[in-house]
């Protein structure tokens, strides 16, 4: 939303939110960057399709094919515009990232869709917290975060856009660190950068981007 005035003193925003059109579009360009139906064995999410798990269809209920049951076929079912309603309501409406100041939506609610709205947000806390602020880690967004993000975008400027970049990169490759399975998605066969590197490096200015050298000292230690 585009926010007309910081927080006030009970933590709620008043503000003047964008028109859905915007919000869609940085849903639409999620589901593109998501790509369409896979089933990778080391993808703990199941079965995928523009985004959307096997498992947040169950939880939805979405039997598509109406069989009873949500299976991969009605994971095949799904739609474009299905996905893109289902991360708008759920990713960013819900978690209230639209609350956050507006420089943050499209990269703390792409994260949200690519690894949960609790760990975006996780995140984005430790961010703040890293920056000296004193906020709970906690995964939610409420009336502390809502003002400490603006006391942060203050602080640091379109920055804070960039440090989270960062952090969200940092994650990606730790998450590799700790699962070997999961370094095909930071680091292609080549060596180079994987999806999960360029897609958080979408959101950072090029000059914070991560050289081809640096990328591979940084996953040298996998073998």
């Amino acid at each position: 939303m585009l926010l007309s005035q910081r927080p006030g003193s009970s933590g709620r925003v008043t503000a003047a939110r964008l028109p859905m059109t915007s919000v869609r579009q940085i849903a639409e360009e999620i589901v593109a960057r998501e790509g369409g139906y896979v089933n990778d064995p080391d993808d703990p999410g199941g079965a995928t399709k523009y985004g959307v798990t096997i498992h947040t269809m169950r939880r939805l209920g979405m039997d598509l094919d109406g069989d009873g049951d949500v299976d991969t076929r009605d994971v095949r079912a799904l739609t474009m515009d299905m996905a893109v309603d289902i991360f708008i309501r759920h990713y960013f409406e819900r978690p209230r990232i639209d609350d956050l100041p507006e420089a943050l939506h499209a990269t703390v609610f792409d994260m949200s869709v690519n690894a949960g709205p609790s760990r975006a947000v996780r995140i984005l806390q430790q961010l703040f917290v890293d920056m000296g602020y004193d906020i709970a880690v906690d995964g939610a967004i409420g009336p502390q975060t809502i003002r400490t993000a603006f006391a942060a975008m203050d602080e640091a400027g379109p920055f804070l856009v960039d440090a989270y970049g960062i952090a969200r990169r940092d994650y990606y490759y730790r998450l590799a660190d700790a699962r070997p399975a999961s370094r095909k998605y930071a680091r292609r066969q080549n060596g180079g950068k994987g999806g999960w590197i360029t897609r958080a490096e979408e959101f950072i200015s090029p000059k914070y981007h991560l050289t081809q050298e640096q990328h591979r000292a940084r996953t040298a230690r996998w073998g």
